[in-house]
């Protein structure tokens, strides 16, 4: 048995058969489940966060100017030597993924594209004299382009400037490439708070790009306040930026309270997480039955964290948190933007790491994931105790495990489920000390009931004769410390 059926719509917390007053929690037997950040704006009083209109006018202020329809011409340095060299992957693989990552956005199409080597990737231009003029007469002949993306972390200023010089168009890199995808998918206002953030750093770069304009023609003063533009421009910028960390800042700890009520319910929580579109949430659907849950085969589709409530095999309720996917090369001002959202995983009794495992870059793909979750200080007893999930062994022929422990899974065509879930019901009691008894009840008495709602009963042996029935349940400590309390007086 996976989990039973789910009644509810896809914001908050999902349960079985449960019912959802408007504009009020999730119910299950009576208890009132905490509903996740997706649902603040029914729970948030007007005091909690800034309103909506100032979320969306933050949001507005670094809408993209120009077209939003792109004709890109993408470029990959190929690093041949030295520290920024690959060696879990190739040049190709990797133009592939750039490739990915532009046509994830509906309104953009590649129209030509080039791996280029280099032995000077720290450079400005990144490439030599006579690559880069190759590169140059390649975008100039392809008809069409308006945009060019460099398939590196981050361009400088200065670099962008020169590159757009060059070419005549617009110039992106994987920050916001990865940034306007994000945009495209920010429907809560926590993920606009966060994107908002995160632009900072591009509008920064817009004023350097402008004050290389200005440089030569001397300082530019505003009336009367002895602040030059360019210093007007970042004292704003810094104040923007305030606000949007105090408006992030009261959110995290809005998360800390609905952490906080999930473990005085002690329902336990499992972060699902891997490397962009490997198949999470398709994956929770299976394990959960959520019908509300539509995953979409494109780059990161799940941009909010959401969870979701499952029945594990013994009948405990599990709470499957979806994250938002990882990426290589993703810059770190990026994650720390988002650093609220992927705080849930800190706070997780179980970690469950998806790989595609069909994909030709699975392996680098996991060492990416492995060293985000490194980067964030992932606590040891989560990065020992997760469950590694090999995810689409439907499209690998005659699949075999190559590493011991591994899961292998089908989440489209739901094989292997049965085994993923009792993995998980033995992480979790490990995690959260819960344990398995067999308890002897009255059934004249109020024990049963109790232990239906404070515990997951598993089965239930009726002496009908006696009036009584032992109870096998999975239970916390705490909780049988109070079932003793109430009825034992021990």
């Amino acid at each position: 048995m996976r989990a039973s059926p789910l009644t509810c719509g896809p914001e908050g917390l999902l349960v079985p058969t449960c019912t959802r007053p408007v504009g009020g929690p999730l119910r299950e037997a009576g208890v009132l489940l905490p509903v996740g950040p997706e649902d603040e704006e029914e729970e948030e009083d007007d005091d909690d966060v800034i309103d909506d209109s100032e979320v969306e006018e933050l949001f507005r202020v670094h809408a993209p100017a120009g077209p939003q329809q792109h004709r890109v011409f993408v470029v990959h340095p190929d690093v041949k030597w030295g520290s920024r060299k690959q060696h879990l992957t190739t040049a190709e693989l990797m133009m592939a993924e750039a490739v990915g990552l532009v046509t994830t956005l509906d309104t953009w199409r590649v129209v030509g594209q080039l791996v280029l080597s280099t032995k000077t990737p720290e450079k400005k231009k990144i490439f030599g004299k006579g690559n880069f003029q190759t590169l140059t007469d390649k975008i100039r002949q392809t008809a069409g382009v308006t945009a060019v993306f460099v398939n590196v972390e981050r361009l400088s200023a200065s670099a962008e400037r020169e590159f757009e010089e060059a070419w005549g168009v617009k110039v992106f890199d994987r920050y916001s490439v990865v940034l306007h995808i994000f945009r495209c998918n920010a429907r809560t206002r926590e993920a606009k708070l966060q994107i908002s953030l995160a632009e900072i750093p591009l509008s920064r770069l817009r004023n350097e790009l402008a004050d290389l304009d200005q440089q030569g023609g001397g300082a530019r003063y505003i009336g009367g306040s002895g602040e030059t533009l360019t210093e007007v421009q970042q004292r704003l910028l810094r104040e923007r930026e305030m606000k949007i960390r105090s408006a992030l800042e009261k959110l995290r700890r809005k998360r800390r309270l609905l952490r906080s009520e999930r473990r005085h319910k002690e329902f336990p929580t499992v972060s699902v997480l891997g490397y962009t579109n490997c198949g999470k949430t398709t994956l929770i659907k299976a394990l959960t039955g959520d019908a509300g849950l539509q995953p979409r085969n494109q780059l990161f589709a799940t941009l909010d964290v959401t969870v979701h409530a499952g029945r594990l095999p013994g009948h405990m309720t599990v709470l499957f948190v979806d994250t938002i996917g990882f990426l290589s090369q993703l810059p770190h001002q990026l994650i720390d933007s988002f650093s609220a959202t992927l705080e849930d995983i800190k706070h997780s009794d179980l970690l469950v790491h998806v790989r595609d495992i069909s994909h030709p870059e699975t392996v680098n793909q996991k060492v990416n994931v492995l060293k985000v979750l490194n980067d964030m200080q992932i606590p040891d007893r989560l990065m020992s105790s997760m469950i590694e999930v090999h995810n689409k062994t439907d499209l690998v022929d005659n699949y075999r495990p190559t590493q011991p422990g591994a899961l292998p899974v089908s989440a489209l065509q739901q094989r292997g489920l049965d085994g993923l879930m009792a993995a998980v019901e033995d992480e979790i009691l490990k995690s959260t000390g819960k344990r398995s008894m067999d308890l002897s009840v009255d059934l004249r008495s109020p024990r049963l009931s109790w232990l239906y709602k404070e515990a997951a009963v598993q089965h239930v042996q009726v002496n009908a004769d006696e009036g009584s029935a032992v109870v096998k349940v999975i239970i916390s400590a705490a909780a049988y410390g109070r079932y003793r309390k109430l009825f034992t007086g021990r």
